[in-house]
């Protein structure tokens, strides 16, 4: 089965992972990318300035920049988008989309809490996925938007997953996350070199909330939310890719350090969606505490990986490390994930 998508947004930090992401992608064939009004009109070639470490496909560097408005790409013959907006900006647009029928994978900040919009992790929750047909119903469209959550809530969700049969009740969380986070230009040099900024606007509440509706349970009709406290301090390094996070959390439960170890490791993808890892979860060892580090594990499974590590014992519950690449897997791999899952379940 071949599915035509779009990119909106797509000379972007984001969307041009997007690009590199689908390129000989098993389902999904690229038939239409946008961008603002200065790009429209453009090659891609000429409208992007290329930052990825791999060449722009021959095919999409000539393709046609158009508008990010349905009528920008309404000879496409597109099935679904991936929107990699800034949050302002697609809170003002997707849904223009969403109205005119398209089914939206974004990984935009807005509507991520809404009631009614699915914000899934496909090996996580994939049943949230049907609160489309609420969605649908309330909002009178018949589009559909899913959501992807944070790049630093999507490292640390599935370790929490899959030791949440332990009785999760409360999580402390200390992120140390890469620069792209930011994007290009987000972060000065004079501002990151020799130094650490113990503040993120926004991201701690992403992290305390966005993970209750992820571990929620859906009725049927609505996401009651996780029970756990969750509590977040959000801090940008000087690296480039990938987010490293410093947990504790306690459970009714008294697990050991390995049973929360064979927990994370033994927790299933999703193997039916080309883009989900066989193993999810790569767990290290009380034989390399030093591990997961950024710069030798952010590319696991091809960045769509998580990875744990120094599973410590504390008086009151257990302590680790989580790892993932933050414009791969919480970015655009995870809204390309979520695409996939669309297709699985006939939402495309």
């Amino acid at each position: 089965m071949s599915v035509q998508v779009g990119i909106l947004g797509a000379t972007g930090a984001v969307g041009q992972r997007f690009i590199q992401l689908l390129d000989d992608h098993p389902t999904f064939d690229l038939a239409a990318v946008t961008a603002s009004s200065e790009s429209a009109g453009k090659t891609y070639r000429e409208a992007a300035k290329w930052r990825v470490n791999t060449p722009i496909p021959d095919d999409v560097a000539e393709m046609e920049v158009a508008e990010t408005t349905p009528a920008g790409i309404a000879g496409d013959d597109v099935d679904l988008l991936f929107s990699s907006l800034p949050s302002g900006v697609a809170a003002e647009v997707e849904p223009a989309f969403l109205e005119d029928g398209y089914v939206v994978s974004s990984n935009s900040s807005n509507d991520r809490m809404a009631m009614d919009v699915p914000l899934t992790i496909p090996e996580i929750n994939p049943d949230h996925l049907d609160l489309i047909e609420v969605q649908r119903d309330e909002r009178g469209w018949d589009g559909a938007l899913v959501k992807n959550p944070n790049c630093s809530t999507i490292t640390m969700v599935p370790t929490l997953a899959a030791i949440d049969e332990f009785g999760l009740e409360s999580v402390r969380v200390s992120t140390l996350q890469a620069v792209s986070g930011a994007g290009y230009s987000g972060v000065t040099s004079m501002e990151i070199i020799d130094n650490a900024i113990p503040h993120i606007g926004g991201e701690e509440e992403k992290m305390e909330t966005e993970s209750r509706k992820l571990l929620g349970e859906f009725d049927g009709a609505e996401v009651r939310l996780h029970g756990a406290d969750v509590a977040a301090s959000c801090n940008r390094i000087p690296t480039l890719d990938g987010h490293l996070e410093n947990v504790f959390a306690e459970f009714a439960e008294d697990p050991s350090p390995a049973d929360l170890r064979e927990a994370m490791r033994s927790f299933e993808g999703a193997g039916s969606l080309p883009s989900s890892p066989d193993q999810l979860i790569k767990v290290f060892g009380d034989d390399e505490p030093e591990r997961p580090q950024p710069r030798l594990d952010r590319t696991y499974a091809g960045g769509m990986g998580i990875v744990a590590g120094g599973v410590q014992a504390t008086n009151a519950g257990a302590k680790y490390n989580c790892l993932a690449h933050n414009t791969i897997r919480g970015a655009a791999g995870a809204s390309l994930l979520n695409g996939e899952l669309l297709v699985e379940e006939g939402y495309v």
